[in-house]
């Protein structure tokens, strides 16, 4: 995926997220999964890299989280903001 749109939507993502305080956890939870599966070095190329397919795994994760729960919703709004909080930590971030 092209940085900048990824960025894009990452940013849309987190200003919706920032309306729905109850998901806070889940953000934090998908940005904790995000250490494991980029690492604590990267550059935003890595990380769109690692958004292609962050649907199924966000899902999966959250549902993880909660079995009992019901469905999480807005998995993809999560992801969205999970990615731009954890751009802040690249190589060649710059706002």
């Amino acid at each position: 995926m092209d940085v900048e749109l990824a960025r894009q939507h990452w940013l849309e993502g987190s200003r919706r997220i920032e309306a729905r305080p109850d998901r806070a956890a889940q953000v934090d939870l998908v940005v904790a999964q995000l250490r494991k599966r980029v690492g604590q070095t990267f550059t935003l190329a890595d990380l769109a890299s690692a958004y292609d397919g962050a649907d199924d795994w966000v899902r999966e994760l959250l549902d993880e989280s909660a079995p009992e729960g019901p469905v999480p919703a807005e998995p993809g709004t999560v992801a969205d903001a999970a990615f731009h909080t954890y751009a802040r930590g690249a190589t060649d971030y710059r706002p």
